[in-house]
């Protein structure tokens, strides 16, 4: 049965997250680039939003037997196959968890450019 203290937990966790995000992007792009720390915060906080967001999904797919996904791509079609959410937001949610793997594995190669434009312009859809 899914756990809707879970979900609830998880879902404040993101918005904790996000709003994080929102704080620490408030600078333009050079400051961004130049700012360590702000790229850590926003770095952290953006992982652990999304990281949230799969570990509610997966509660999800597990609890109702949805599948065996072979990757954190496939929990969100999965879940998508079975109506629980729409196609754009299976979308959104897969490039959400490709670019937690490339925080979490690949640190050195993160383009920071990038970093900002996703904190601007995508954090919205992990809420």
């Amino acid at each position: 049965m899914v756990d809707k203290n879970i979900l609830l937990s998880k879902t404040a966790a993101v918005q904790k997250h996000a709003d994080r995000v929102k704080i620490k992007r408030s600078v333009k792009e050079h400051e961004f680039l130049q700012d360590l720390d702000r790229q850590e915060s926003i770095l952290f906080n953006l992982q652990m939003a999304i990281q949230n967001c799969i570990d509610m999904a997966a509660h999800v797919v597990s609890e109702r037997n949805l599948g065996l996904p072979g990757s954190t791509n496939e929990i969100f079609y999965l879940l998508e196959e079975q109506g629980y959410i729409h196609q754009d937001l299976t979308e959104r949610m897969v490039r959400a968890a490709g670019f937690r793997n490339l925080v979490v594995h690949e640190y050195g190669k993160i383009d920071l450019k990038v970093v900002f434009k996703v904190s601007h312009e995508d954090v919205q859809d992990l809420e």
